[in-house]
C-alpha cells in the first residue's frame, strides 16, 4: 500500500507547504522517517518521505544541493523540511535543487510535530490496506461463484473488473481461451505471447514492461506437471500485493476447474463412452447421444475417428489407458469404445491427428497393434467416418503411427466398394472355418495368419508380431493351412488371403 504525496499535502489541518519540485506530487510513498544523519543514504531503500530539521545539512549551496539529489537517487519520494529551529525558512538553494531534480519538497510548519506526519500516513496506509483486503475478500467469492455458474471465462471477467485492468486467458499453444474487456488487438496479443515466451523454463509467473510503459503479469495455469494455459494481466502499472493475491485466487480456480476430480472425469468418460455406444448399434431415438456428441467436434462441426485393432486383450486394455491420458492432457473430452479388440475413439476433426500422434504406447504393445484415422466429417456422419478409420487401420502395419484414409482414397483397391464387398464375401466363406475354430476353441488362428501373409511367409518376423516364438507359430499356421484346405507355400494363395482377410475386416 502507498500513498501519492499529493495526498499528504492535501491534509489542510498539517499546514504543509509545496515549495519545490512540484513536478513529483504523483509519485508514492510507503513509509515516513525523520533523519538529521549527514549520510543516511546507506538505511534508505525507497519510497519514504523523510523529514528533517537541517541540523547537519551542509553550510555550502553544492553540497546541500549534491545532499538532495542523494536522497532521490537513494529512491526518497519526498523530503519535509522543519522550519522555525535551524532554519527560519527554507533555503532558497534547496528550493532550486529540488525543482531541477523533480522531487518535492515541502515546509513543515513549527507548529506541526513530525509525529503528527507520521501518524497521518500510517493511519492511512492502514485504512488503504483494510480497503484492500475487504475488496479481495468481496473479489474472491465473486470469482468462485462465476466459475460454478459460467466456467473459465467469468472468472478473467471477475478478475479484470476487480483488477481495472486487460485480462487474457491462453492455451498451451498461444490461442486466446477468453479475454475482458473484449478481444485484444493483435499488436497486444503479440506483446503478450512474446512476454510469455522470455519466461525462463522452471519459472511460473513472471512481470515485464513493455517499450510502451504497459506492464504484462503473467501466470501460468497448470497442476503439477500438466499445464494448461496462461493467466495474463495487461495494465499501466504493477500489480500491487492484493492484486497479486486476487490473479493467484483466480489462477487456482481456473486450475482446479481443468484438473477436475478423477471419479467426476471418469463419470463423464464413462457416460461419453456409453452415448458413443448407443449411436453405433442403435436405430432408436438417438437426438441426447447426437448432442452429447457434439462436444468432441472441432469449431467447425467436424470430427475424426480413431481405430486401433489389437491383437491381445492386453494391449487393448493398455491402448485404452494410453488414450485416456492423451485426450485428458489435450484438455478434450474422451468418447471412447471397445468392441471386442477394437478400440474406438472419436476426436476433433481440426487437431484429432495431432492428438492421436501424441497417444504414448509402449514399443511392446505397439507391435501389437494397427490403427487407422478418418479424415474430417460432419458429426453425423459418424458411421462413414468409422468405416473409413477401420479401412486405414486394416492397411496399415502393426506398431507405427495411425495410418490416415485420405491418402488411401482411390489409391487403394479396397477403397471401392465393389471390390472390397466382393473379396469380402470370398473371405467370409473362405476364412470361415478358421473363424469358426478360433470362436469354439479359444484359439487366435487369425491373428497369426494375418501376421505371416504380412511378414510374406517369413516366419521370425511373424513370430515377433505376434510376440510368440516360431515353433509355436509353425503349429499354428500348420493348423490354419489344415483347416482352410489350402498350400500357403503358394504366393498367390497367400496374396488372395491377405486381401480377403484386410477386406473382411473392412
Amino acid at each position: 500500500m502507498s500513498v501519492p504525496v499529493s495526498w499528504v499535502l492535501s491534509q489542510s489541518d498539517l499546514a504543509l507547504l509545496l515549495v519545490g519540485g512540484a513536478t513529483g506530487v504523483d509519485r508514492e510513498l510507503d513509509l515516513v522517517l525523520t533523519t538529521e544523519l549527514e549520510h543516511p543514504f546507506p538505511w534508505l531503500s525507497g519510497r519514504e518521505l523523510v523529514l528533517t530539521t537541517g541540523i547537519r545539512l551542509p553550510p555550502q549551496p553544492q553540497q546541500r544541493a549534491a545532499y538532495l539529489r542523494g536522497l532521490d537517487e537513494c529512491g526518497v519520494t519526498a523530503v519535509g523540511f522543519g522550519t522555525g529551529l535551524t532554519y527560519e525558512e527554507v533555503p532558497p538553494d534547496l528550493i532550486t535543487a529540488a525543482d531541477e531534480i523533480g522531487i518535492p519538497l515541502f515546509e513543515v510548519p513549527l507548529p506541526t510535530p513530525f509525529a503528527a506526519i507520521v501518524k497521518r500516513v500510517t493511519a492511512r496506509l492502514a485504512e488503504l490496506q483494510h480497503i484492500a483486503l475487504l475488496r479481495a475478500s468481496r473479489a474472491q467469492p465473486r470469482m468462485t461463484r462465476a466459475l460454478v455458474r459460467a466456467g473459465a471465462p467469468a472468472v478473467v471477467r471477475e478478475l479484470a473488473t476487480s483488477l481495472t485492468a486487460t485480462v487474457l486467458m491462453l492455451d498451451p499453444s498461444g490461442d486466446v481461451v477468453a479475454a475482458h474487456p473484449g478481444t485484444p488487438d493483435d499488436e497486444l496479443l503479440r506483446t503478450v505471447r512474446a512476454a510469455i515466451a522470455t519466461e525462463p523454463p522452471g519459472v511460473a509467473s513472471s512481470v515485464l514492461t513493455a517499450p510502451s510503459g504497459t506492464t504484462i503479469t503473467h501466470q501460468r495455469i497448470s497442476v503439477g506437471p500438466t499445464t494448461y494455459g496462461t493467466l495474463a494481466v495487461v495494465g499501466h502499472a504493477p500489480l500491487g500485493p492484493t492484486d497479486q493475491i486476487l490473479l493467484g485466487h483466480a489462477n487456482s480456480l481456473l486450475a482446479l476447474d481443468f484438473e477436475k476430480p478423477a471419479r467426476l472425469q471418469a463419470a463423464q468418460n464413462l457416460l461419453n463412452s456409453h452415448a458413443l455406444g448407443l449411436l453405433l448399434s442403435s436405430d432408436t431415438d438417438l437426438g441426447p447421444a447426437w448432442a452429447q456428441l457434439t462436444e468432441a467436434a472441432d469449431a467447425q462441426g467436424r470430427i475424426r475417428v480413431l481405430v486401433v485393432d489389437c491383437d491381445t486383450e492386453a494391449a487393448a486394455e493398455a491402448v485404452r489407458a494410453a488414450i485416456t491420458a492423451a485426450i485428458i492432457r489435450a484438455g478434450q473430452p474422451l468418447f471412447m469404445q471397445s468392441l471386442n479388440r477394437e478400440v474406438v475413439v472419436v476426436l476433433p476433426g481440426t487437431p484429432g491427428t495431432t492428438v492421436a500422434h501424441r497417444i504414448e504406447i509402449d514399443t511392446a504393445t505397439s507391435k501389437l497393434t494397427r490403427s487407422g484415422i478418418s479424415d474430417p466429417h460432419p458429426v453425423h456422419d459418424l458411421i462413414t467416418a468409422l468405416a473409413n478409420a477401420r479401412l486405414a487401420a486394416s492397411a496399415a502395419e502393426r506398431g507405427t503411427a495411425p495410418a490416415e484414409f485420405a491418402p488411401l482414397a482411390g489409391r487403394s483397391l479396397l477403397s471401392f466398394d465393389a471390390t472390397r464387398q466382393a473379396l469380402a464375401s470370398i473371405g467370409d466363406t473362405v476364412l470361415g472355418p478358421l473363424a469358426d475354430h478360433d470362436r469354439v476353441c479359444g484359439t487366435d488362428l487369425m491373428t497369426a495368419l494375418r501376421a505371416f501373409l504380412e511378414a510374406n511367409g517369413q516366419w521370425e518376423s511373424a513370430a515377433a508380431a505376434t510376440g510368440v516364438h516360431r515353433h509355436t507359430l509353425r503349429k499354428r499356421i500348420s493348423t490354419a493351412e489344415t483347416l482352410l484346405g489350402v498350400d500357403l507355400d503358394s504366393a498367390r494363395v497367400r496374396a488372395e488371403l491377405l486381401l480377403a482377410m484386410l477386406a473382411r475386416r473392412a
